[in-house]
């Protein structure tokens, strides 16, 4: 039911012993259909880059020509204070923000109720994460894509995210899990 038989995959973090091969898998089976690739808990700019460059490695390995993109996946501290350095990495074509486990990386000092609405929106470290990432992808000619919303049962809770994560924050994409 894939009518333009295209996939995106996300890898295991970097310090899984596995994220390498994640690589071998889906670009050796799927090569040729695969989207993009999202790079998860990425604690710098380096963490990304380091895994761009095994992604071009297994390119190479498996004669896929056309670049392959990466949507980077901002979710810890370290990785907001180089978001501006990760959008210009190769191969980046999306800068997301994943709220749940950047507030969880904080270690209690953001309290549960920013990673809903209103709060994830009004609590001031969110929502300055919320303008880094979108100022830094939109500064470097990339997608910022906004973070999932909790809300499983209301359409107009979850509208109503992206509509303020679009004309409150400039995010272009939403991530969805329904």
């Amino acid at each position: 039911s894939n009518r333009h038989h295209r996939l995106g995959a996300r890898i295991h973090d970097i310090d899984h012993p596995h994220w390498r091969e994640d690589l071998q898998i889906i670009v050796g089976h799927a090569g040729q259909r695969v989207a993009y690739i999202v790079l998860p808990k990425v604690a710098s700019a380096d963490d990304a880059l380091t895994q761009i460059v095994a992604l071009d490695e297994v390119r190479a390995l498996y004669s896929i020509e056309r670049e392959i993109p990466v949507h980077v996946l901002i979710e810890t501290p370290g990785a907001l204070h180089e978001v501006w350095q990760i959008a210009t990495l190769p191969h980046v074509e999306s800068i997301d923000f994943g709220l749940m486990d950047f507030v969880s990386a904080h270690h209690g000092a953001i309290p549960g109720s920013a990673m809903r609405s209103p709060g994830q929106f009004s609590h001031p470290l969110i929502a300055r994460a919320k303008c880094e990432i979108a100022a830094a992808a939109l500064g470097n000619g990339v997608i910022p894509a906004h973070n999932v919303t909790t809300e499983l049962n209301d359409p107009d809770v979850v509208r109503e995210d992206a509509r303020r994560a679009r004309n409150e924050f400039g995010f272009l994409r939403m991530w969805s899990i329904h």
